[in-house]
């Protein structure tokens, strides 16, 4: 009944399987890979045919985890898997953005990559599994497609690379300081297409050995997809990209003047009115054969990309006057919104951040639900992209898959030089408001977060700053770096190269690749460019705001203290009730962990210290000789118990009331009466022995020692 293949190898410290003819045998391509006990499946189908007028490939990536992999129940209200979470969005542009240079040029039938996760052994992480398994499926398929690709996760650990490492050694990288680096890498045999990374200041020579060591390490992946299909692919799609030279020279001869003189234009929106205007022009001198083609729209975008990228490899000047390593002008400015708690506005050319930093306390934090179990977040970065920072009219509504990317770049780049969370108590988040776009407003957004957060008085180790390289490339291998590019420039040339990071080294690389792969050659120049415009970003930066501020009036203090783990059940109490009653006696915020840290947070310091007070009287232990402040619960012959430490009382002997003899504690004292007392010690039984006798009532200060009755 099935026909199955299966191919495994030793890849690092676990077995690496693929299997397909078993699963899913309707869909166009199906593989099941599984790495130590990590399986995820992938499934692909394709169009037959192209939708008329299709001037775009349609290439659809979805990641899905299922939470019975991990043996786990969704939680929440609804016990379903619904809406994507940023883990499963952020794997599935990882996906695709490796795979879609690899279809065959003019290809624009519908394909669809749906990738599963079936089961999850907590060791390995299976998105680099997930996009194994879809360039083997996609290989299988028949679709013209040029793999296979392959990917590998670098982490970096006491000066040593480590291949595909535990998932628990990359969770908090900035909680552990023997992990520098969570790096994933996709390539092809011969060049590496896409690189993401969070990492923690490394110099530009190890964050490229990283990329050249991941290259290495899935050279035997790509051999055993090959292996896999050549026992399983499917008879290859007959496709021929199509020939639309006579159009293009057509379109060539009708407006390249025009164009070029539209492209000759340094401002943005002129530029685009003008380049709109071009092609109207062009489009009136065809005849209605040549404007029904369906190919008018690539043949338009070649003599755009031909006029852009020529222009540059030439020598010429860039559309906005620069040169290849010059970043546009830069304006920093903070402390924009009174009533923030810190704020930032970046603007670098025509792309603008607006940075807003809010101080939270521990209920601020957020919640993540994962395979690997439920945590909390104490650092958020959210990242909006409203249709009027390009100047169009378009859909405003919740984030999509770009605008989660972009804010997870951001939050990769940053992390690495946040305060410990002992040592600055505060959930913190961010929120960046793209307001002009023309290039790069992820690498804006960490600019003005650094900013923005310094402004809010967050003790950063350093700034941050980023910037996005490009690429021209060449068939004949000439090429050139372009050092801050353009929305133009991103649009029609070859590579997005995001590199952020501080004076001392490397936070985060993104590289996104629109040809078959770029040499190392290629790699370590941009990295050298990057690093020179990084330098001098920081410096226009350092105009705005060289360290961090004071904190905002409207910001929470917080303080914290350490209790043992033993005594958080008295101070939460039966059902809470201790708890609430600190709360609302004092009027602060009081959160406690399993670990016995306490966060105690009030615009008010007086209620901080009401709190703290309350709880170090409950969890403190009473220190022998010295002198407390307590109250007459209860008077008997032979004495008074007095309440002096929390809910902890004690015995006043009636000889250590007063320096004389006394019939009755009540010949001097009184319930509720008022009193300051000296911790002597405990007895044989443990009891409290307290004396009054050798302090000053009025004072509290102890009475020089004289000769008393016992």
């Amino acid at each position: 009944m099935f026909n199955i293949i299966k191919k495994s190898i030793q890849w690092g410290e676990e077995t690496l399987t693929l299997e397909t003819g078993k699963i899913a045998r309707q869909a166009d391509g199906s593989v099941v890979a599984t790495l130590g006990e990590t399986s995820v499946m992938a499934n692909v189908t394709f169009a037959k045919q192209a939708k008329p007028g299709q001037d775009f490939f349609p290439l659809t990536v979805h990641y899905v985890e299922k939470y019975y992999a991990a043996g786990k129940v969704p939680g929440g209200f609804l016990k379903r898997e619904a809406r994507p979470s940023d883990k499963e969005t952020l794997t599935s542009r990882l996906i695709d953005r490796p795979l879609r240079p690899l279809f065959v040029d003019g290809f624009k039938n519908e394909v669809l990559v749906i990738c599963t996760v079936l089961s999850h052994d907590l060791v390995n992480e299976p998105d680099v599994v997930a996009l194994i398994a879809a360039s083997a499926a996609l290989t299988i398929s028949g679709v013209p497609f040029m793999g296979p690709v392959a990917a590998a996760r670098v982490g970096y650990s006491n000066g040593e690379y480590v291949l595909n490492p535990e998932c628990q050694d990359m969770e908090k990288l900035r909680e552990n300081p023997e992990q520098r680096l969570d790096l994933v890498v996709a390539g092809t045999k011969d060049a590496v297409m896409m690189v993401e990374s969070e990492a923690y200041e490394l110099s530009e020579a190890e964050m490229l050995g990283a990329v050249k060591f991941a290259h290495e390490s899935y050279q035997p992946v790509i051999d055993l997809i090959i292996d896999l299909a050549e026992d399983a692919a499917k008879e290859p799609f007959d496709f021929h990209a199509p020939d639309y030279a006579d159009l293009y020279a057509a379109v060539k001869a009708a407006g390249e003047t025009q164009m070029r003189a539209a492209f000759a234009l340094r401002d943005k929106q002129e530029r685009v009115g003008a380049i709109s205007a071009a092609r109207d022009a062009i489009k009136a001198a065809l005849s209605e054969e040549q404007l029904a083609d369906e190919n008018l729209g690539s043949a338009l975008k070649k003599l755009e990309s031909s006029i852009l990228r020529g222009a540059i490899i030439n020598g010429e000047p860039r559309v906005d006057g620069r040169d290849t390593k010059t970043v546009r002008q830069i304006v920093a400015e903070t402390g924009l919104l009174p009533r923030t708690h810190g704020s930032a506005l970046f603007t670098r050319g025509e792309t603008q951040a607006l940075c807003v930093t809010t101080l939270g306390t521990g209920d601020d934090e957020q919640f993540i639900d994962a395979l690997t179990g439920t945590s909390k977040s104490n650092f958020l970065l959210h990242y909006n992209f409203p249709p009027y920072s390009v100047g169009e009219v378009g859909r405003f509504g919740p984030p999509g898959r770009r605008e989660v990317g972009h804010g997870k770049l951001a939050w990769r780049a940053l992390q690495a030089v946040l305060p410990a969370a002992t040592d600055f108590p505060y959930t913190i988040r961010l929120v960046s408001e793209i307001t002009e776009s023309n290039g790069s407003s992820s690498m804006a957004t960490v600019c003005g977060s650094s900013l923005s957060m310094m402004d809010a008085g967050v003790p950063l180790k350093a700034a941050v700053a980023g910037v996005a390289m490009g690429l021209i490339l060449e068939d004949g291998g000439k090429f050139a770096v372009l050092t801050d590019i353009l929305g133009d420039e991103d649009h029609l040339g070859d590579m997005d190269f995001k590199v952020a990071g501080t004076s001392e080294g490397i936070t985060s690389l993104q590289m996104d690749i629109k040809v078959a792969g770029i040499t190392f050659e290629i790699m370590e120049q941009a990295l050298a460019q990057a690093k020179d415009a990084r330098m001098h970003i920081m410096g226009e930066m350092s105009q705005a705001l060289t360290a961090p501020q004071g904190f905002s009036q409207y910001a929470p203090k917080i303080e914290t203290m350490q209790v043992p783990t033993d005594k958080i059940r008295e101070v939460i109490g039966s059902g809470g009730k201790v708890i609430r009653e600190i709360v609302e006696t004092s009027g602060a915020k009081v959160d406690i962990n399993d670990d016995g840290i306490i966060k105690i947070a009030s615009n008010d310091q007086a209620a901080i210290k009401a709190a703290y007070d309350m709880i170090y009287s409950i969890v403190a232990e009473p220190e022998v000789g010295k002198i407390y402040t307590g109250k007459v619960v209860k008077l008997v012959d032979f004495g008074a118990f007095v309440n002096f430490f929390g809910k902890r009382d004690g015995l006043v002997h009636v000889s250590q009331i007063e320096n004389r003899r006394l019939n009755h504690p009540s010949d001097v004292l009184k319930e509720g009466q008022e009193v300051k007392v000296k911790l002597l010690g405990f007895d044989d039984r443990g009891k409290v022995r307290l004396a009054m006798k050798m302090v000053d009532q009025t004072t509290g200060e102890e009475l020089a020692a004289e000769k008393t009755e016992e």
